[in-house]
């Protein structure tokens, strides 16, 4: 058993915690000032670049896959699962990385996960054949996983009332997937295809997988150095099956229909615009990852505005403003002969970009607004519900591309990829809308009979 007090003025959290000493029980008292303090601002500055540097290894293949491609040659649904298998393994643990971060602590989970990540990382620059990097990649994409634990690290540091923005801030380390797109022509071209002292450390593409697994192990020392070591711990006591018990309402699962729009949709397009840039507009690797680039940092950085205006106007109105613009976003994309987007070397690009760019901005903004829901309608399962959300949002970031893949093999047209994601906005609007319009109603009919009783 245990007892948790939270104190407003100064704000201190104690944790009361009975521990067995021999025959005896002692009482251990866990003491942290400061919600809006100095601890929580490490935990709010270390879990962020973490998952910066998580979320690069977990996406290096977006642009480490072109290269891959060519090595091997690759058809189109290969290079689809090659890039998708990480986003797999990053996804399907969400939930589980959710829940024991409520038991044990953030700081644990995310050393944990570094180090977990670290070694299959360094092997992908071994690995030779096609099924080895399959191997390697579902493993490493153990770092996709850190959103979880992130999510739920931050959300017992911080009150309801700056939740959105701490959490908006944290999930900008989304912007971890340019990393790759913006080192990564550079050190393909520098680093000598022999590699460096006699090839113990391979050179090509090769070498970048080395350079993260280095920098995972570090970053490791780091948190577990500087983060507060008195975690704060929301589920420490807690049966599994009420943590559980959210998942069992809709409301979660529409969340993750949402959430599948703006971060599955992110993740798919981070790793699928490189190649459809150099294959459909024609453009070079170094131009193809800039224009990527161009895309993710919107997508990334605009997650803190996201969550001050969800903070400022409410969730549910951001996330209609975002949807709205989605929409009229993609539409010229599904359709490009609408604003002349015809693809073809040299043929509509800056529209192409400015479109997408639009889509990029609502994502940032979206990510955010969607899991300022969470804390809101489920205070104290963050962890559980944000892990089933961020599971199913990342899942469609692993669905998305192999679709796209097969869409563009049945119908021969590149701009498939839009297709579906239309049908998901489009969807997700109109689920969210006639929610919405629901609850009026049944506000509405329950205001209705008081107002004639008082009369």
């Amino acid at each position: 058993m245990f007892l948790e007090v939270t104190c407003k003025q100064p704000r201190i959290y104690l944790r009361f915690e009975p521990r067995k000493s021999g025959l005896c029980q002692t009482l251990r008292v866990q003491k942290v000032t400061g919600n809006d303090g100095r601890a929580a601002h490490r935990v709010l500055v270390l879990s962020t670049t973490a998952f910066t540097l998580l979320f690069a290894v977990w996406l290096m293949l977006g642009v480490l896959g072109v290269a891959i491609r060519g090595e091997l040659r690759l058809n189109g649904v290969q290079f689809a699962w090659l890039t998708s298998i990480a986003v797999l393994s990053g996804s399907i643990f969400r939930l589980p990385i959710g829940i024991l971060t409520d038991l044990w602590g953030g700081r644990k989970m995310t050393i944990a996960l570094l180090l977990a990540s670290a070694l299959p990382c360094y092997l992908m620059s071994r690995a030779v054949t096609y099924q080895g990097m399959l191997i390697c990649a579902f493993f490493y994409g153990l770092a996709g996983n850190a959103f979880a634990a992130g999510i739920a690290w931050n959300a017992a540091w911080f009150p309801r009332e700056r939740q959105g923005f701490a959490l908006g801030t944290f999930g900008a380390g989304n912007v971890g997937a340019s990393v790759t797109k913006l080192i990564g022509p550079a050190l393909l071209t520098l680093t000598p295809a022999a590699g460096y002292l006699g090839g113990a450390i391979p050179g090509g593409w090769r070498f970048i997988p080395v350079v993260y697994a280095v920098a995972l192990v570090l970053m490791a020392a780091a948190v577990a150095l500087l983060a507060p070591r008195f975690d704060r711990r929301p589920g420490s006591g807690r049966p599994l099956a009420s943590m559980l018990s959210p998942l069992k309402v809709m409301r979660v699962w529409r969340f993750g229909l949402y959430y599948v729009v703006v971060f599955g949709a992110y993740v798919a397009f981070s790793l699928w615009l490189p190649n459809y840039y150099t294959s459909v507009f024609k453009l070079g690797l170094g131009a193809a990852s800039l224009l990527t680039a161009l895309f993710i940092f919107p997508a990334s950085l605009l997650r803190p505005l996201g969550g001050w205006l969800s903070d400022r106007f409410g969730a549910r109105v951001v996330t209609y403003a975002v949807f709205v613009a989605m929409a009229l976003a993609c539409l010229p994309l599904a359709v490009p002969q609408l604003l002349g987007l015809a693809p073809g070397p040299g043929s509509g690009l800056v529209s192409f970009v400015v479109c997408v760019e639009v889509l990029a901005i609502g994502m940032g903004i979206g990510k955010a607004s969607v899991f300022k829901y969470i804390p809101e309608y489920f205070p104290r399962d963050v962890g559980a519900v944000g892990g089933l959300v961020g599971t199913l949002g990342a899942l469609g970031g692993f669905v998305m591309p192999l679709s796209f893949g097969y869409l563009e093999t049945l119908s021969g047209r590149p701009e498939s990829c839009f297709w579906l994601m239309l049908a998901l906005v489009v969807g997700s609007f109109a689920w969210l809308h006639l929610t919405v319009t629901s609850i009026k109603r049944t506000v509405s009919e329950a205001v209705l009979p008081a107002t004639s009783e008082a009369a």
